[in-house]
């Protein structure tokens, strides 16, 4: 069994574990199944138009930092790699398929400046994670007291901050490295050696456009804030008006949701993604955990929705050439060690 295989098996294992644990309780599935049918389907509908926002969002976002490597293809083709993406991302962990994937396909489009498409979709990347914790460390500084104030969630933050700490450190110690022209001196058999000078090649295209830079950084607010509010119009559909949390709350709690479920510890964050839904919507608003679970999977739902529009568009895409998504994989590498090589390169010449 090979590497990747025992770490699908792995996360597989996870998921139907977890999910078991989730629902051992017959009187909170019974709970769950009399919520659903007094759902307010309006406030499904809403979530689903909201996450349309999202990609509205997204999809101008990487079309300005492609236009920064000078790759000009027209707002719609954009916008069916985008959803070839989403056809990818609520089954993998941490979203990653999904860049592989409009890498992949971005690269027939753009078959005489493929570095420049890897870089682009790696900025947006970067973007989105600088972005979110960005906007996450906002909303979460102003709620802090609120998230503290139950003993039991209290934990989840302190896991989050971590994480963002960690992000953060990476992101900044690469920006260090790039500016100290010390990327070059990385030993060549350090892990991630190849995408640490990739990042700094796209660092110095993307600063010397620090203007068109900063406008895909502020779209991520609609992004990732109306990420956060899917939830918040799915939790508006089945709880009562006493105990259903404000916009806000949600807002300070997603952000730790939805970092959870991207670790890539199951499948799709299904499972994690639940039981942190409980602890936060249990202990920050009164929510029940039949009633939590039942938001966190039909919001999981509402992006497979999505997912199945974005497998629309695939099905009428017609790029050169399908693969699996390990080939996708596997080109992808070979482009980010042909960058590496080209960089260093010039640094000797």
């Amino acid at each position: 069994m090979n590497k990747k295989t025992l770490v699908t098996a792995l996360q597989v294992a996870v998921t139907g574990g977890l999910l078991a644990w989730l629902f051992r309780d017959g009187k909170q599935n019974r709970e769950m199944l009399t919520a659903l049918s007094h759902a307010n389907l309006l406030w499904i509908a809403a979530a689903f138009g909201v996450y349309g926002i999202v990609v509205l969002s997204a999809v101008t976002r990487w079309k300005i930092l492609l236009g920064v490597q000078g790759i000009h293809i027209p707002w719609t083709r954009i916008a069916s790699l985008f959803m070839i993406g989403l056809l990818f991302n609520p089954f993998l962990p941490g979203g990653t398929g999904g860049d592989v994937a409009k890498i992949f396909y971005l690269l027939k489009e753009t078959p005489d400046k493929k570095p420049a498409a890897l870089l682009a979709v790696l900025m947006d990347r970067l973007t989105g994670l600088f972005g979110l914790i960005l906007i996450a460390g906002t909303v979460m500084a102003i709620r802090y007291q609120w998230l503290t104030q139950p003993a039991g969630v209290a934990h989840w933050l302190l896991v989050i901050l971590v994480i963002f700490g960690g992000s953060l450190a990476f992101i900044i110690a690469s920006f260090a490295v790039t500016s100290l022209g010390l990327v070059h001196k990385l030993p060549e058999r350090m892990p991630l050696r190849d995408k640490l000078v990739d990042i700094s090649v796209a660092y110095n295209q993307y600063g010397r456009a620090w203007r068109t830079s900063l406008l895909a950084l502020a779209l991520c607010v609609p992004v990732h804030l109306g990420s956060f509010t899917l939830f918040y119009c799915v939790g508006q559909a089945f709880t009562e008006s006493a105990s259903r949390g404000s916009l806000m709350d949600y807002w300070g709690i997603m952000p730790i949701v939805g970092t959870i479920a991207a670790l890539p510890i199951s499948i799709g964050g299904t499972g994690p993604r639940e039981m942190v839904f409980i602890d936060l919507l249990g202990g920050l608003c009164g929510i029940t955990p039949s009633v939590a679970k039942l938001i966190s999977l039909t919001g999981y739902f509402v992006l497979i929705l999505w997912s199945m529009a974005g497998g629309i568009v695939y099905l009428f895409y017609r790029p050169t050439e399908h693969a699996a998504l390990d080939e996708m994989g596997d080109e992808v590498t070979r482009l980010e060690h042909q960058i590496a090589e080209e960089e260093e390169g010039a640094e000797r010449a």
